[in-house]
């Protein structure tokens, strides 16, 4: 469903209706997101009164939401932020306006409050899902979407955020905890290299494909990557979670690699309404030892079309 975000269009005193893209017959025109400096997003920040991160191209500018706020627990495992709960909204400048999208994690009692806000602010909701299964308190997480100013946008953000307890992120440590986990063996198992992140061990993976929703290509950042994120929780065990990004034709072929492992398929879903290519994404959740379930995992991305690996 496109949604309106009446605002002012840029270097235009008038006012305008703005969508969440052009229309079908407009994709192809495949347009790249502008170079911009953190003073670019200036009233993002004081808007959202929470500051992000411009990525290293200078083209996206992607605000962390983790909940912090929560003690979530899924099938007796507690779940560290950084395995789950991330939350985000990220925002780039095209030659047409401003896109925003997210990834907002709320309670169940949060989500009616956080649908009327983005309803009446003309921010869509591309999906409304689970990444986790059997949790406590129960938690979804809603897609977001639209075009507009760049305040305007995350004015209408911040009346979501304004419905939850989702605090602003911490700055990260200036160490990163240790990760109770062989990750050289991991790494090897996967075929690539991962990350620490909070005690959790990450793997982000894109695709090969060039990734445009209504015309407008999406940068990696934007979420549209394989994600792996390992959890330890000793003795070289580990809870998994994270999603792959696939094409129709790839999804039944990481199921059956997925479920030769033992992981658990808890989601197949969407994020945008009308990416090309059509992408999905499988969420899945296993509690074991780290390296097999690394294994698996290289199994079943390997099924999709990725940047390669090592």
């Amino acid at each position: 469903m496109a949604t309106t975000l009446v605002l002012a269009v840029a270097g235009c005193g008038n006012t305008s209706t703005s969508t969440t893209g052009p229309t079908s017959a407009q994709q192809g025109s495949g347009q790249a997101p502008a170079q911009t400096t953190d003073a670019d997003w200036a009233p993002v920040t004081d808007a959202l009164g929470r500051t992000g991160k411009l990525g290293d191209d200078g083209t996206v500018y992607r605000v962390s939401l983790p909940r912090t706020d929560l003690n979530v627990v899924s099938r007796g495992v507690p779940i560290k932020p950084g395995l789950s709960l991330g939350g985000y909204v990220a925002f780039a400048r095209y030659d047409d306006d401003t896109l925003v999208m997210g990834d907002l994690v709320v309670t169940e009692d949060e989500l009616p409050k956080v649908t009327d806000a983005l309803q009446a602010h003309g921010i869509a909701q591309t999906a409304i899902h689970k990444h986790l299964l059997e949790q406590t308190p129960p938690v979804w997480w809603t897609h977001v979407m639209a075009m507009g100013d760049p305040a305007g946008l995350a004015q209408g953000i911040r009346a979501a955020l304004d419905a939850t307890t989702i605090a602003p992120a911490a700055a990260p440590p200036a160490q990163q905890p240790p990760v109770d986990l062989d990750t050289a063996a991991i790494d090897t198992a996967l075929g690539r290299h991962g990350t620490a992140d909070g005690g959790i061990y990450k793997f982000t993976i894109a695709r090969q494909d060039t990734i445009e929703e209504n015309g407008h290509v999406l940068p990696p950042t934007f979420g549209v990557t394989t994600g792996v994120n390992f959890q330890p929780l000793g003795g070289g065990r580990a809870a998994i979670n994270g999603d792959i990004v696939m094409t129709g034709t790839e999804i039944q072929d990481v199921i059956d690699a997925l479920r030769s492992g033992g992981i658990d398929v808890v989601e197949v879903h969407n994020h945008t309404l009308d990416e090309q290519p059509r992408l999905f994404y499988l969420h899945f959740w296993s509690v074991g030892d780290s390296v097999p379930l690394a294994t698996t995992m290289r199994e079943a991305i390997s099924a999709t079309h990725v940047t390669p690996g090592t």
